[in-house]
């Protein structure tokens, strides 16, 4: 089994939200949700630094869904819509099998990182961009980040890490010790977000 996951150095991202955006075309997402956003790290307020002038900082930290081993979200839901891939541990939700009850929304440590699809969504784009081969979206049903399966199933990477201008991103089989996002960890002093809730993420951050 293959179990796929993600590094991201916050060393390297400069917030400059490509991967964000990058999501946003090949998935075709609707205008009022997103599947992975960038956040500001500093001071009390989104985009302000900590620190005293001249002596600022901020930073960047990329949020999507963190892929777990051990998802919250499957455990609560009630149709079986959501699942964990036992060939790639990539979850995902079934939008035929998907009720639009949010249970996964309200279980999921992550906030923000799952979106219901309302009744009539509005789109930025109208036509197919690149060959991205986005997935239909289905009024109604909860999504979120995929790993751009439909992607990696062809043999490309995700389309944020494809894009990042920084190369902020590694990608790849986290227990493949020969793996590129494998060997960025090693070393490293790294981060996952809420290890507390014991959800075992797969994206860790490099600090």
């Amino acid at each position: 089994m293959t179990r796929y996951g993600m590094a991201i150095d916050l060393k390297r991202c400069f917030g400059c939200h490509t991967c964000a955006i990058a999501c946003k075309v090949a998935n075709n997402i609707p205008r009022d949700m997103r599947y992975s956003w960038v956040e500001t790290i500093g001071g009390t307020a989104d985009d302000t630094a900590s620190g005293e002038f001249p002596q600022c900082q901020m930073s960047f930290q990329p949020i999507q869904c963190q892929h777990c081993d051990e998802p919250a979200c499957l455990e609560v839901c009630p149709t079986g819509a959501t699942s964990k891939d036992e060939e790639t541990g990539i979850v995902s939700v079934d939008p035929e099998l998907c009720i639009g009850c949010e249970s996964c929304i309200k279980a999921c440590p992550y906030e923000g990182v799952r979106t219901l699809i309302g009744d009539s969504p509005e789109y930025y784009l109208d036509v197919a961009v690149g060959e991205f081969d986005a997935p239909a979206h289905k009024p109604g049903t909860v999504e979120k980040c995929t790993f751009c399966k439909n992607l990696v199933d062809r043999g490309d990477v995700p389309a944020c890490m494809q894009l990042c201008p920084g190369r902020a991103r590694y990608w790849g089989d986290l227990d493949d010790p020969e793996s590129e996002v494998a060997k960025a960890i090693v070393g490293r002093e790294v981060q996952r977000l809420h290890e507390s809730a014991g959800t075992e993420p797969n994206v860790y951050y490099l600090v």
